[in-house]
């Protein structure tokens, strides 16, 4: 989580004087404190008047912020103003769960003058809360690393300007870090919508196999068409959303949170067995009729209404299509409304 302060007027290093008390002493150490003692730190040592108390002072800050925060992994200090940015990694008890990473940065007092770059440094703590809040273990860890160092990238250029660098030189490094976050969101959709896929494929998974075990156990006991055809369905559902996994063309509203996610992938199951029991009902029933010969055994057409259930739970357009071509004909009606085409997006819209 990122951490802002007040914006500052002016930030010489002689303005800084105040040191953030070790949080052993009752005062926890915020990342804005923390900026502020290492400016003064930096700059005393610069100019030769430091002594050994500013170095414990700002070491027993940095140790009290580590302590609370986690371990600094990744930062940029400006030297021109009290800003800076860091990656916090806080390692779990023995090691039973994944370590998280927090985005801090203190930028208001650098950025106050620059709203071009306070624009690009927002759009990096909008991503860091998401990457956050959606990825786990690896892709959270290359994500937060993406995030902060665009982020140390932006206050390099604030320093710059602040030095009287080249103004046209800043402004063709701002357009790169444009792209290079644009790149890291790009980062972020594609990991976010594979780890919701895999939570998704676990729901269905989950669904299915107990569907699947519940409807074995009946047919065991007596043979049930619409049963079977249940079975037929969940594994066409299933085999379904795999293959539009490997096409690439399977997405998922990831930011709504995993649980979300593993309840829409229970559903595809559900939805797939129920359309084909409808199916299955109707063949039986006489509304469609099997296109098999008519002196095909029982077995042959136990197999043809397995493949029908399947088709069903596959296609579920193919399913609608057939059910609605047996209603009957009201004359004069009009034509019924060509069936919506199905969003990209798993939850809007089914294939």
């Amino acid at each position: 989580m990122s951490e802002l302060a007040q914006p500052l007027t002016s930030t010489p290093a002689e303005t800084v004087t105040v040191i953030a008390q070790p949080e052993a002493d009752g005062h926890p150490v915020s990342f804005s404190e923390l900026v502020f003692a290492r400016f003064a730190w930096w700059h005393r040592r610069q100019d030769g008047t430091t002594d050994e108390s500013d170095s414990r002072s700002y070491d027993a800050a940095r140790s009290a912020f580590e302590r609370r925060h986690g371990e600094i992994v990744s930062a940029y200090w400006c030297t021109q103003v009290a800003s800076a940015v860091a990656l916090t990694e806080k390692k779990r008890l023995h090691g039973h769960r994944r370590p998280t990473f927090g985005f801090h940065r203190e930028t208001d007092g650098a950025t106050q003058t620059f709203p071009d770059i306070a624009a690009e440094l927002h759009r990096c703590d909008e991503l860091a809360v998401r990457a956050d809040s959606v990825l786990t273990g690896a892709r959270q860890r290359i994500c937060m690393q993406l995030i902060v160092a665009s982020a140390a990238h932006l206050l390099g250029i604030v320093d710059a300007r602040a030095g009287g660098g080249d103004k046209a030189a800043t402004v063709s490094a701002l357009e790169q870090e444009r792209a290079a976050i644009h790149k890291a969101e790009a980062y972020y959709h594609e990991a976010a919508n594979g780890q919701a896929q895999m939570i998704y494929f676990g729901g269905m998974a989950t669904i299915a196999l107990a569907v699947s075990l519940i409807a074995a156990i009946w047919l065991a006991i007596s043979w049930a068409g619409p049963v079977a055809a249940l079975i037929a369905g969940a594994v066409g559902a299933v085999v379904s959303v795999i293959q539009r996994i490997t096409s690439g063309k399977f997405s998922l509203e990831y930011d709504v949170g995993k649980p979300y996610a593993f309840f829409l992938g229970g559903l595809r199951p559900l939805i797939g067995g129920a359309f084909a029991m409808a199916i299955s009902f109707a063949f039986t029933g006489g509304l469609l009729h099997l296109p098999v010969a008519a002196n095909e055994t029982t077995d042959h057409r136990r197999l043809a209404l397995l493949v029908l259930g399947f088709l069903a739970g596959f296609s579920e357009r193919w399913a609608q299509d057939a059910l609605t071509s047996v209603l009957p004909a009201t004359p004069g009606a009009h034509p019924a409304p060509a069936m919506p085409t199905p969003s990209t997006k798993e939850g809007q819209g089914t294939p």
